[in-house]
């Protein structure tokens, strides 16, 4: 950890590292590693968790592309804080990055300006906090495995809902927690969700003006159905796993075979779009769309 006081970072020539744990993911994951190189990022660390949907045959195919570990990680176990401080110990030991971004597959790391993350990360820091929007679905996602890039809807001012009677299915437009992107040289560890880290350098902690993290939890049907077959398979081993009561209420809904009903409730036509644009819940923003590969 003392390491982080000896290091020395070059802000013209630094390297930035991208780890990602990923389970049955075929849709995006290629999307996410080409989008993040284009942008700056020099090397990648993922875990594979039992991908069964084709991810890790794409990711074998991708690592004969790009300069990137694959770990597997089999396991049914939900382990997410251990294993991504773990593959930023091995993106730190492999690569000797400055700057590792925590990713998840659905998740994309684009500056406004549309230039290279590395240009807004020219600086020794701790660790820096970057803002988190849910983008919506378009209608004809139910069956257009790939029609998620082109969304220009963000929910950019979420909503607080009180858990006591907020509708479960609009969870979309809730606030979300912002992501992290760490320094290695002083990491102790990445904390659950990748939401946060703790890091010796606490007075280096900073929230990024020019990031954003742009979520796209929601696509096609088949996608929505594999998310939440996984999480019942987690259910069903330990119920101590911690998931949220959403997942948890899909995961009836999937043993009463109504989970398409659920999936429905995600997809906004035109006239409601209009109205939450209109109240200041989402904006039009098509800068994802154009930078996503």
């Amino acid at each position: 950890m003392l390491d982080y006081f000896t290091h020395k970072f070059d802000p013209n020539n630094f390297t930035l590292v991208m780890t990602i744990l990923v389970k049955n993911e075929a849709d995006i994951i290629e999307s996410n590693i080409r989008t993040h190189s284009k942008l700056g990022v020099d090397a990648f660390v993922i875990m594979d968790n039992g991908s069964t949907d084709g991810t890790r045959e794409i990711l074998s195919q991708l690592q004969k592309e790009f300069d990137m570990i694959i770990i597997d990680e089999p396991s049914m176990e939900f382990k997410q804080k251990v294993w991504m401080t773990k593959l930023a110990f091995e993106a730190k030991k492999h690569y000797k990055p400055d700057w590792i971004i925590n990713n998840d597959a659905d998740e994309f790391w684009i500056p406004n300006d549309k230039k290279s993350l590395k240009k807004h990360l020219a600086f020794k820091g701790g660790v820096l906090q970057v803002q988190r929007s849910n983008m919506i679905p378009l209608d004809d996602s139910i069956e257009n495995n790939s029609i998620w890039k082109k969304s220009i809807y963000e929910v950019r001012n979420q909503i607080n809902y009180r858990s006591s009677f907020a509708k479960e299915t609009i969870i979309i437009l809730g606030k979300i927690s912002r992501k992290a992107i760490v320094n290695p040289y002083g990491l102790i560890k990445i904390n659950s969700g990748n939401h946060s880290a703790e890091h010796i350098a606490l007075w280096k902690k900073h929230q990024s003006q020019y990031i954003r993290n742009y979520h796209y939890p929601v696509r096609s049907y088949s996608q929505f159905y594999k998310r939440v077959k996984t999480k019942k398979e987690l259910l069903d081993i330990s119920d101590n796993v911690k998931l949220g009561d959403h997942e948890r209420r899909w995961k009836k809904m999937f043993e009463n075979n109504t989970i398409l009903d659920e999936y429905k409730t995600f997809l906004y036509d035109q006239c409601e779009i209009n109205t939450l644009i209109k109240v200041g819940i989402l904006v039009e923003n098509k800068l994802p769309s154009e930078i996503i590969i």
